[in-house]
C-alpha cells in the first residue's frame, strides 16, 4: 500500500481531504491510495506555476535544452519503476508499459531540438532601411488532462514540449493510474527543473473545470473520450484559453482482396486486443472486401483464440484485464446485445475466468459478424477487445462506410494494391492513416490528431504543431536612422518604397 499526492512548488502537497483507492486491474484489490485535490489546489499549483515561469520564460534555450537532455537519461533510467506502477495501475503488459515509455520518449527528443523549432524567419529591407522578423514566445501557464489508458505516453506529447518553448505545465493525470505522474515530477527535479514549472494535481472533474476555467491558465490540453473532449474544449475556450482537445474513434481497418490475409490478420488482431482494446488507435472494426471475408474471419479467429489472457506482469501474457469491473461489464453486454440484434459471435470472451485472478476485469477477445450498421456496437466506441467484422462487395463501398462514421481518428487499409492504397490515402476523410501498418500512430516528430468528432479545436498534439499551440508569434518591424538622418512623416497608409 502506498500513497499518491499532488505535486506542487517541487514537493508532495495535501489536497482536498478526499482520498480514493488505487486498485490492481488483475487482482481486484487496492494497492495504493489517491489524495484528491480540488479548486484551491488548483489555485495554488497555479500561483506557483506563474512565479516560476517568470524566470523560467527567461531562461535560455541552451539551459532548458539541457535540462531536457537529462530528463531523457533519467526516464531511460527509471524505465523499469514507471513501467512497474503502470502495469500494477492499468493492468497492461510490462511490454506495453515499456513500448508506452519509449513513445513517450519520442516527443521528449523532439523536444530537446527546441532551439531548431523556435528559430522565428527574418527579410532585410523589405523597405527601405526597414526589416522584418518574427518571434515565438511562451504563453505562460499551460494545463494537460490526459486519459487512464497511456500514463506515461499521452502526457509526455504536452509537457516536454510545453516546457521546451518556456511555458510552466500543470498536469491532471487519470486518477486510476496517478502514479507515473508523480515519479516524472521527481524525475524533472532530479534534471534540474525549477520546482513549479513542473506540477501534478490529482483529481477529477472538479480539478478538470477549474483548470478549465481558472483564469491564469491560457492553455489547455486533452486526451479522452468524445463527450469530455467537447466538454473541456467548449468550456476552456468559453475563458478564451487556447484548447487541443482529442476526443475518442472507431477505427477501421479495411482488408482487401488481393492483401496477405493472414499478415492483415495477425496485425488487426494486434490492434484490436493489444492493451485490451482499450487505445484511441485500436482497430475495433475490420472492413472485408468481396470475397476474402471467410477467409478471413478464419484468421482472425486463430489469431484471436491463441491470446493468452492474463496478468500484465506475467511474460507470457498478451492481453491483459481491462481497466475496471465496468468497462468488463460493458464488452460483455455490448457482446449479448449485439447477439440479441442478430450478430454472429465467431469468438466469445465473455465466460473467460482466469485461474488465481478470478476477482480480476478479465474478458477474452470478442469477434463478430453480421453487426447491423446502426447498432451500437458498430457505431460506438467500445474501448475493450471486441473486434467487429463488417462485409462490403468493393472498394468504394468500404470507403463510403469508413466516411460515414462521425468519428475521424486513425484506419488502416491491408492492400498489395499501390492504386488502391493511393485513392485510399487521399479520400478516406480520416486524420492518420496506415497502409498495411494497423496503429499509425505519427512518430513524435509528426504531429497527432484526428478529424470530425476525434478533434476539438485546431491544433493537433506533439510535433511541430504543439510548438505552434504552445507559443504566440510576434511579427517586430525595425528601423534604425542615423541620428543626423532627417526623415518626412506621412499621413498616408505606409508602403514599401
Amino acid at each position: 500500500m502506498y500513497d499518491v499526492k499532488n505535486w506542487i512548488a517541487g514537493q508532495e502537497a495535501d489536497g482536498s481531504g478526499t482520498t480514493q483507492e488505487i486498485v490492481d486491474p488483475a487482482t481486484g484489490q487496492q494497492v495504493g491510495t489517491l489524495h484528491l485535490g480540488d479548486t484551491a489546489t488548483v489555485d495554488r499549483a497555479v500561483q506557483t506555476a506563474r512565479e516560476a515561469q517568470k524566470d523560467w520564460g527567461l531562461s535560455s534555450l541552451s539551459k532548458r535544452t539541457q535540462i531536457l537532455y537529462r530528463m531523457w537519461q533519467l526516464m531511460i533510467e527509471h524505465t523499469d519503476e514507471i513501467a512497474g506502477v503502470i502495469t500494477r495501475e492499468h493492468g497492461k503488459t510490462i511490454a506495453d508499459a515499456k513500448g508506452e515509455i519509449a513513445r513517450g520518449l519520442e516527443t521528449l527528443e523532439f523536444a530537446t531540438s527546441i532551439t531548431q523549432d523556435l528559430k522565428g524567419e527574418f527579410s532585410a529591407n523589405v523597405s527601405t532601411g526597414v526589416d522584418a522578423h518574427t518571434m515565438r514566445q511562451p504563453l505562460g501557464v499551460v494545463a494537460g488532462i490526459t486519459p487512464f489508458n497511456f500514463p506515461a505516453m499521452v502526457p509526455f506529447w504536452m509537457h516536454p514540449i510545453a516546457i521546451a518553448t518556456g511555458n510552466a505545465f500543470i498536469l491532471k493525470p487519470s486518477e486510476r493510474d496517478p502514479s507515473a505522474s508523480s515519479i516524472v515530477a521527481r524525475l524533472y527535479q532530479e534534471a534540474g527543473l525549477p520546482d513549479g514549472v513542473f506540477q501534478v494535481v490529482q483529481g477529477g472533474k472538479e480539478v478538470v473545470d477549474a483548470l478549465c476555467t481558472h483564469q491564469g491558465i491560457s492553455a489547455v490540453s486533452f486526451v479522452g473520450s468524445t463527450p469530455i473532449a467537447k466538454h473541456v474544449h467548449d468550456t476552456a475556450a468559453a475563458t478564451g484559453k487556447r484548447v487541443q482537445a482529442l476526443g475518442g474513434a472507431n477505427n477501421h481497418a479495411v482488408v482487401m482482396p488481393d492483401a496477405n490475409v493472414e499478415f492483415a490478420a495477425a496485425q488487426i488482431a494486434s490492434g484490436a486486443f493489444g492493451s485490451a482494446g482499450e487505445r484511441c488507435m485500436a482497430v475495433p472494426v475490420a472492413v472485408t472486401v468481396g470475397d476474402v471475408h471467410e477467409k478471413f474471419l478464419e484468421a482472425i479467429k486463430a489469431e484471436a483464440e491463441k491470446m493468452v489472457v492474463g496478468p500484465g506482469s506475467d511474460p507470457a501474457t498478451d492481453m491483459p484485464p481491462v481497466i475496471t469491473p465496468d468497462a468488463r461489464e460493458r464488452v460483455i453486454r455490448m457482446t449479448d446485445e449485439a447477439e440479441q440484434a442478430g450478430a454472429t459471435v465467431v469468438v466469445d470472451g465473455r465466460g473467460l475466468v482466469v485461474e488465481g485472478h478470478e476477482n480480476g476485469n478479465f474478458v477474452g477477445p470478442v469477434v463478430l459478424t453480421d453487426v447491423p450498421r446502426d447498432h451500437d456496437t458498430y457505431t460506438q466506441e467500445v474501448f475493450g477487445p471486441m473486434l467487429v467484422v463488417m462485409r462490403v462487395d468493393n472498394f468504394d463501398e468500404a470507403l463510403e462506410l469508413v466516411n460515414s462514421s462521425p468519428f475521424g481518428n486513425g484506419t488502416a487499409i491491408f492492400t498489395g494494391s499501390g492504386h488502391y492504397a493511393r485513392r485510399y490515402q487521399e479520400e478516406v476523410q480520416v486524420g492518420m492513416i496506415g497502409i498495411n501498418v494497423p496503429i499509425p500512430t505519427p512518430v513524435g516528430y509528426y504531429s497527432f490528431g484526428g478529424w470530425k468528432d476525434s478533434l476539438f479545436g485546431e491544433y493537433h498534439a506533439h510535433g511541430p504543431e504543439a510548438v505552434r499551440f504552445y507559443t504566440r508569434q510576434k511579427a517586430v518591424t525595425t528601423r534604425w536612422p542615423h541620428q543626423d538622418e532627417h526623415l518626412e512623416s506621412s499621413m498616408s497608409f505606409p508602403t514599401h518604397d
